[in-house]
């Protein structure tokens, strides 16, 4: 885990691991526990409590306790962080691809302005 207390930074170096991105799709679906979660991948159980370890330290995940269960839940609060951060881009993107669009609608209005117009010969 990087050593940092930026909220989004550790959210990113959490979902940056394709297995704790499973791990949260996973959650998404409902709760689990840490054998229910460590049956989904070829890997050991000390390994799926190591990523979600990272997951519970980036605020990702919460650990509840119902009796014998220890049922892992998905905190998504911290993606939001990411979400905001990423539609700065997203706007960003939509202009560009907005201002693209209009040079090619000038483009094509210059095009269709210089063609000749074809007149039929007279037979």
């Amino acid at each position: 885990m990087p050593m940092t207390t930026d909220k989004l930074s550790q959210t990113l170096f959490a979902i940056a691991d394709p297995t704790r991105r499973g791990l949260l799709a996973r959650l998404a679906k409902g709760d689990a526990s840490v054998s229910e979660l460590a049956e989904l991948y070829a890997m050991s159980f000390a390994a799926i409590s190591k990523h979600l370890k990272v997951l519970e330290s980036a605020g990702l995940i919460s650990r509840g306790r119902e009796a014998q269960w220890r049922p892992c839940h998905l905190e998504a609060e911290p993606l939001q962080v990411v979400a905001d951060w990423l539609d700065d881009y997203r706007r960003f993107w939509e202009r560009n691809l907005d201002s693209l669009g209009d040079y090619l609608e000038t483009i094509q209005q210059k095009t269709r302005q210089k063609k000749p117009s074809r007149k039929r010969r007279p037979k």
